[in-house]
């Protein structure tokens, strides 16, 4: 006799929980191997005996002869995280055998969710089968299969794989832009691993690129041997190289990678790299090594054996105290460059420990530098040993303010002493020792003023050698004390379209004057760069080895405004005065006189799309303009820009040895279906010359980005012109590959 009642949140039994893993179970062996960013692969885990379901149905009916319970209507099984929607479930008694029919649909706790037209699986979680799959991943990855089957709880079978992250990116007959298919795909849940038979890249409906077997590590599988995605480059020096990544995991917690470049003019190069993680940190090893095929009778490239190491590591100490190090060793200072490994000049190396807990900070370390190019004088470059910073912020207020204690000592040492700059020596050695003690205290009175009193002493200990024309050791100590008050008094104001803030500020600094600044070599304060960030600073040095002396005034003033369409207004102007003492700064910085320049600031934005900023520091009268900076944006419908002008004059005390003035800009026209147009360049207004110029077309949607460009770079007027032509190509999910040539 056949029973029948509605159910709704009824206890369905056991059979119903593996109607939640079924399809789960099934479809764990897709093609995913074939990407970098892998989805979150859920857990499969069998279900205790005692496991419940509920149960949300039209209509339940039970057939005690044939032993048949089945579900219809809208079915829908909440498993423990997981929910199974069909419009019919049965599971047969007998054969322990579950099925599920019409529109299936399995909801993972990990937000992945699978359809299927019908599935089937025993209860052993062993042998089963789904039709007409389609996976939809929490990464916009979608998978389909024909068919799947699963075999003896071990391998999971897909006939007809599909496999795309393209969304809206497609064919004009509907097809994806870019897939993965294969004639089937084995999942082996023991070894983990996934083989493909015949798998192929297709692009725009065409194959591009096609194996007859691949077998690849399955999903959850972050880290196995195997060679990556190749690129490739071009130099004058080195010809057409390609490089052939191979990766190498003999354990979880260490890998080698090897890169060999294979190039026409100077034979092979060998860049391998080895990372160990261990408990309390990690580091790596990578070291480059050539025998030149073709040396040129040129500095540093005239002999067979090249070759360069990189290192670094971070390590922990305890809950507050780190440990690293980052270093380069090269036999000569152009191979990296030469063969594209690094182009920077000098190369920065150091190990420290530092520690940071509470309101402290302490940072100790070793560095030096290392050239990196033939124009670089080795003899020059410094080493420090050591390099110490302290800073400490006390927990328990004085007089009301905040009472911070700073401490920077070095010792720098080189093989010959230099004048980098008209202004600036550098000895052979110098120790230095800088213990600086600060409070400070903010108030606000009842009319809405802003006051801030500060102060702060300062002691210095310098001990020099070969400073400036002097080959004696010097040695000096002193005791710069300063203090000074700060006032701001924002004025708001309200109307019918926007808001609006003015604040004036007015700033009054006392120090003692600087005392045997010829005996001391500056290493740490060199560059000054005065504009409307710097003028309330209490000192506007970079670092320890100056220090603004005297009495100035700093005076300025703010303003805002705010439409309510999101329109804006953002200005500030602002001038320092010297009052009284000596005067630390000399010609070309803006702040040698009496009155310092005029600095300036103004960001306006009047309308969606539209932007304009500008930065100025021009003589009190008003008469010239020592340095100004003007940037545009704009962007509306298919086209964005951006375009810049730069002044600077010269400073030669402060590094700037001739005037720089240069505009440049760059524009994206967007064409359709995802195509672009871009272009820029950069123009020196004083050399008379283009210091770049570059033109490019880019195709980029939601799964798939491929850039074409062609650039000339000159770094000087008078230098060869350099081309570079770049191509890359990258699908989502699966990674890409590039090209770049310099010739």
């Amino acid at each position: 006799m056949t029973k029948s009642a509605p159910a709704k949140k009824r206890d369905f039994g056991r059979w119903a929980g593996v109607a939640g893993t079924a399809l789960l179970v099934a479809w764990t062996g897709h093609a995913l191997a074939l990407v970098e960013k892998p989805f979150k692969e859920p857990v499969i885990k069998d279900m205790p005996k005692t496991a419940k379901v509920d149960v949300d149905a039209d209509r339940i009916i039970y057939d005690p002869k044939t032993e048949i319970a089945t579900a219809t209507g809208i079915v829908v099984l909440d498993y423990g995280p997981y929910r199974l929607q069909a419009t019919k479930v049965s599971y047969n008694r007998k054969t322990g055998v579950l099925s599920a029919n019409g529109s299936v649909v399995l909801q993972e706790p990990n937000g992945n969710s699978i359809e299927a037209d019908r599935g089937a699986l025993d209860l052993a979680f062993r042998n089963g089968f789904a039709e007409h799959v389609k996976a939809l991943l929490t990464n916009d990855v979608t998978i389909t299969a024909e068919y799947m089957a699963r075999k003896n709880g071990r391998y999971t079978i897909f006939d007809k794989m599909r496999y795309t992250p393209c969304k809206n990116c497609s064919t004009r007959s509907g097809e994806p832009l870019w897939e993965i298919v294969a004639e089937t795909a084995t999942h082996d849940q023991e070894t983990r691993t996934i083989a493909y038979t015949n798998p192929r890249l297709k692009l725009a409906g065409a194959t591009i690129a096609g194996l007859p077997y691949v077998e690849m590590a399955d999903p959850g599988v972050k880290r196995r041997t195997g060679f990556l995605v190749p690129t490739f480059k071009y130099t004058d020096y080195m010809g057409f190289g390609a490089i052939t990544p191979f990766f190498w995991a003999p354990a979880p917690n260490y890998d080698v990678t090897l890169r060999p470049m294979w190039t026409a003019y100077q034979g092979p190069v060998v860049d391998a790299e080895w990372r160990h993680r261990l408990k309390s940190g990690q580091y790596s090893i990578r070291g480059f090594g050539a025998y030149q095929l073709n040396p040129e009778p040129t500095a540093f490239d005239d002999v067979h054996w090249r070759g360069a190491v990189k290192s670094s590591g971070r390590f922990r100490i305890d809950r507050d105290w780190r440990w690293g190090w980052d270093g380069t060793v090269a036999s000569d200072p152009t191979f990296l460059r030469r063969f594209g490994y690094d182009y920077n000049k000098i190369a920065y190396n150091d190990a420290y420990v530092n520690g940071l807990w509470d309101e402290s900070y302490v940072d100790v370390r070793a560095w030096n530098f290392a050239p990196l190019d033939s124009d670089v004088n080795e003899d020059q470059l410094p080493y420090a040993v050591p390099y110490v910073e302290v800073d400490k912020v006390f927990p328990d207020t004085l007089l009301g303010g905040d009472l911070r204690f700073t401490l920077s000592a070095y010792s720098i040492n080189r093989e010959e002493a230099s004048e980098p700059f008209s202004d600036v020596e550098h000895g052979t050695q110098q120790s230095r020792a800088v213990a600086d003690i600060s409070w400070k205290n903010e108030m606000k009175s009842d009319m809405g003023h802003l006051f801030t009193t500060f102060a702060r002493l300062r002691s210095d200990v310098y001990v020099s050698d070969n400073v400036g024309s002097d080959s004696e050791t010097e040695t000096v100590a002193r005791v710069l004390p300063s203090a000074g008050l700060d006032l701001r008094w924002p004025l708001i104001g309200s109307s019918a379209v926007g808001n609006a803030v003015i604040t004036p500020v007015a700033q009054i600094i006392a120090a003692t004057d600087e005392t045997d600044t010829d005996a001391i070599g500056n290493e740490d304060a060199i560059t000054l760069n005065f504009d409307h960030t710097s003028l309330f600073l209490e000192d506007k040095f970079t670092g320890y080895d100056r220090h603004e002396s005297g009495v100035r005034a700093n005076v300025g003033m703010t303003y805002d405004f705010l439409h309510d369409s999101g329109a804006f207004v953002r200005g500030s102007v602002g001038e320092s005065f010297h009052l009284a003492g000596e005067n630390s700064f000399v010609e070309g910085s803006g702040l040698e006189g009496s009155s310092s320049d005029l600095v300036a600031a103004l960001a306006v934005s009047p309308f969606s799309g539209f932007s304009m900023g500008y930065e100025g520091r021009l003589e009190e009268d008003l008469s010239e303009f020592n340095r100004h900076e003007l940037t545009l944006g704009l962007s509306f419908d298919r086209f964005t820009a951006n375009a810049g002008y730069l002044f600077i004059r010269e400073e030669p005390n402060y590094g700037r040895p001739k005037t720089e003035e240069f505009t440049q800009a760059n524009a994206r026209y967007a064409l359709s279906d995802g195509w672009y147009l871009f272009g820029g360049a950069s123009y020196d207004l004083q050399s008379e010359y283009f210091r770049s110029k570059n033109v490019g077309i880019e195709f980029d949607c939601d799964c798939m980005n491929a850039k074409l460009s062609y650039a000339q770079v000159k770094s000087n007027k008078n230098d060869n012109t350099d081309h570079r032509v770049f191509f890359s190509i990258d699908f989502a999910t699966l990674g890409g590959t590039s090209v770049a040539t310099r010739f």
